[in-house]
């Protein structure tokens, strides 16, 4: 596995209590990585089992769940219901520390646009175009995400092998043909809103997401 990514290091590592708006608290294992491809700052949350120090994890050889997270700023901080970013997140880190396994929170927001072209999409989106329309139209791919970061700090973590936590087959194919083993694919909630159906339809219909919408059938 990994032997054609560069080799990332953890640089440190830190237990955080983690405390959602809803009352929902847990502990993380929070790790930093030196030698990312992107040197983006990414994160990594240890969750359940693996929010032991590694010495003292007692994970019986099970593969962990592992969601990677796209930074969501509106979604995840402010609870915009353009999107569900925020729900998704919240509900990864239940799943997770219930089951074991990390949370990858790549700074990659605006499916790799950034912040200011996101909202930039946005208005685009208030004029008729869709999520994916809005991002070619400002001169970018309809997804400019790359998980070879995310591969990078499996691979610092001693992770061979991952349940992952995701709609998303792109995930799922980028981490394949970057050695990571996808041993299950789990999917998350719907989180439907007057505010995000055409958004969440469009991921459906477009960029194939597992997403069971009464308004979206084979």
């Amino acid at each position: 596995m990994y032997e054609a990514l560069r080799v990332a290091t953890v640089r440190t590592q830190v237990t955080v209590p983690l405390r959602f708006p809803d009352g929902y608290a847990t502990t993380a294992r929070v790790f930093t990585f030196n030698g990312l491809a992107d040197e983006r700052e990414h994160l990594a949350f240890g969750l359940g089992d693996w929010a032991a120090p590694p010495d003292r994890r007692a994970t019986d050889g099970r593969t962990p769940l592992v969601r990677p997270h796209s930074e969501c700023l509106t979604g995840d901080v402010f609870g915009s219901q353009r999107c569900d970013c925020g729900p998704q997140l919240r509900e990864a880190v239940e799943r997770i520390a219930d089951a074991g396994g990390f949370l990858l929170y790549l700074r990659q927001e605006g499916r790799g646009v950034g912040l200011y072209t996101k909202l930039e999409a946005y208005a685009l989106q208030d004029a008729g175009l869709d999520t994916y329309e809005a991002n070619v139209a400002l001169g970018h791919r309809e997804d400019e995400r790359d998980y070879t970061a995310a591969a990078q700090m499996l691979a610092a973590l001693g992770v061979e092998g991952v349940a992952l936590l995701s709609n998303n087959p792109d995930k799922a194919e980028q981490l394949g043909r970057l050695g990571v083993t996808v041993t299950q694919r789990v999917t998350t909630g719907v989180y439907l809103s007057p505010a995000n159906a055409g958004y969440l339809a469009t991921k459906a219909s477009r960029g194939e997401h597992t997403l069971d919408l009464p308004f979206v059938r084979e």
